[in-house]
């Protein structure tokens, strides 16, 4: 089977979960549209900017991100990249004070548009956080979770292996699937939350530094999954890690603190956003250098 035969047999698996779990986000707009040209558009920001109490915390993003392209957001502690994260599936609704303005779209969809419903919408953008956090169960409950909670209960046992594989878990725990997920170690723990993730078929993955806990040899297993996890997932990762992002990443992100005349207010803006091989080794603006090669940050 070729890449394109796995992408699409994963795309049409997910379109038909998320069909039966009665997504309330007009499901006929949001999957399966096609767009002109090679490159199939998952998100389009234009001119994205995130308050928190009328203070902007990142200013206007304009971006556009790929299917099954693995997207690095990189850039100094404090720039917006999780904050820029969250607006992709709607977690900043969370904060109370929190504002989303400009344009957002998933699918080509306004991803803010007044029908659509936040908690559907992360069934299809699933999300996976710095830490490793399993819930207080088994790692057969842990992974069954979230079909359960969607009803779908038919043959769960292969939903669970499948999901169990796919996060590269299956053969570590396959004899252990009663145990407590609280006994795996930190890097099992966080393909436990992978597996969790994609157990419910979600079109997108986002990632919050899932590495930045974690042991090196734990972390190069993560990496190796994102890889293989492309093929049917697009995935969208914050790091820290410049090393990782050249990795892992098709395109990359940078983003940068920026400050008012008064030095008062400061906020993140999006510098260079370009193809990771160029932004590492040719960018375009001399700020994406001197961060990628040490001179500042």
């Amino acid at each position: 089977m070729t890449q394109d035969d796995r992408a699409q047999t994963g795309r049409d698996t997910r379109e038909a979960a998320a069909a039966r779990a009665g997504i309330a986000v007009r499901p006929e707009e949001f999957q399966g549209k096609r767009y002109p040209g090679d490159r199939e558009k998952v998100f389009e920001l234009k001119g994205v900017d995130v308050l928190y109490s009328g203070v902007t915390a990142v200013k206007g993003i304009s971006m556009d991100i790929h299917r099954n392209d693995v997207t690095a957001l990189i850039g100094p502690s404090g720039c917006g990249k999780s904050t820029l994260l969250r607006c992709l599936n709607r977690m900043n609704d969370l904060i109370p004070t929190a504002e989303v303005r400009g344009e957002l779209l998933y699918q080509g969809e306004d991803l803010y548009g007044p029908g659509v419903d936040p908690v559907q919408v992360r069934k299809l953008i699933g999300m996976v956080f710095q830490k490793p956090n399993p819930f207080p169960k088994s790692i057969y409950d842990n992974v069954a979770f979230g079909p359960r909670i969607l009803g779908r209960k038919d043959d769960l046992d292969a939903t669970v292996e499948k999901a169990l594989r796919g996060a590269a878990l299956w053969d570590e725990v396959k004899d252990r699937l009663a145990d407590n997920a609280f006994g795996l170690s930190g890097g099992q723990q966080q393909r436990l939350c992978i597996a969790r993730c994609i157990a419910v078929e979600p079109e997108v993955i986002l990632m919050d530094e899932p590495c930045s806990a974690l042991d090196p040899i734990s972390t190069g297993k993560i990496e190796d999954l994102m890889i293989e996890l492309k093929d049917e997932f697009s995935i969208v990762i914050v790091t820290h890690n410049m090393q990782q992002a050249a990795r892992v990443s098709d395109r990359t992100a940078f983003l940068m603190v920026e400050l008012d005349a008064t030095e008062q207010s400061r906020w993140g803006r999006l510098v260079e956003f370009d193809e990771t091989e160029k932004i590492f080794t040719n960018p375009a603006d001399k700020r994406t250098e001197d961060y990628v090669s040490g001179k500042v940050g």
